[in-house]
């Protein structure tokens, strides 16, 4: 697997600065705003989609039984919020060489 680079939330705001203009400040505060939007939605509990991009779902997982691999000791997994990202037909494509 080739060597990824990950995007920051600097670099985001470094690109709001060179392709629309604004300034460093306005750029850094514009994806501030935008990331604590999907936020506080998510902490609502609303799942968040973004058309042509993905959604952002959230799911609840009940009381189960697990057991720990080492000892074989089970053990009780408490109820959870879950977190997951699913990308859009078109991201799918553009990922895997598509349009």
């Amino acid at each position: 697997m080739p060597d990824t680079h990950t995007l920051t939330r600097a670099e985001l705001a470094e690109r709001l600065n060179r392709e629309i203009g604004l300034s460093r400040a306005e750029s850094a505060d514009l994806v501030e705003q935008v990331l604590d939007a999907i936020a506080d939605a998510l902490v609502a509990g609303e799942n968040v989609k973004l058309s042509s991009f993905g959604s952002f779902l959230l799911r609840q997982k009940g009381l189960r039984v697990g057991r720990n691999p080492k000892t074989g000791v089970v053990v009780p997994i408490e109820p959870r919020t879950t977190l997951s990202f699913r990308p859009s037909q078109i991201l799918r494509q553009r990922i895997n060489g598509g349009a």
